[in-house]
């Protein structure tokens, strides 16, 4: 792990929002493969002992991704996300909602917006979370958000530089 790569994580409860940007050694186009393909989400995006399970997902404007953490004794807190916008490559926008197995969502939710940029080899995501209520938003925190956010930013660094020697 490089350390002297940027990680910055703000929460401002008064707006409900989370704030995370984060710098990677990795060519843009292969962290936005790391955010936008199923089979590479599924590597990192849930904190250990977990596991990450894509039900399916359809990375387009309109289009869901419908996932599931799963504990090692099978226990699964699935979530939907629907994609509202996409500028390839650099920018895309989702609403995210924790669900059941059946896809109803548990609403209030949140809306995130993701945007990469690329100088002199080291990429930087900048993620903003709005939730739409205060309430969702500490319950999130206090469900383990940020330790576990930052356990599966550790397990992408992981991924890219695994990908990065192929």
């Amino acid at each position: 792990m490089n350390n002297s790569l940027l990680f910055d994580f703000t929460v401002d409860k008064a707006v409900k929002t989370v704030y995370i940007t984060r710098e990677f050694d990795a060519e843009q186009s292969l962290v936005w493969d790391a955010f936008t393909t199923p089979e590479i989400l599924d590597q990192w995006t849930a904190p250990a002992p977990w596991a990450s399970r894509t039900k399916y997902m359809n990375f387009k404007v309109g289009g869901k991704r419908f996932y599931a953490m799963v504990s090692p004794e099978g226990l699964e807190r699935w979530a939907i996300q629907e994609y509202t916008s996409i500028t390839p490559k650099t920018n895309f926008k989702l609403y995210n909602a924790f669900a059941d197995k059946d896809e109803n969502p548990e609403l209030p939710g949140s809306e995130w917006e993701y945007t990469f940029s690329e100088l002199n080899g080291i990429t930087t995501v900048s993620i903003i979370i709005i939730n739409e209520s205060l309430a969702r938003m500490e319950k999130m925190i206090e469900m383990g958000f940020v330790e576990g956010f930052k356990m599966t930013i550790d397990n992408l660094e992981k991924v890219l530089t695994t990908l990065t020697k192929k």
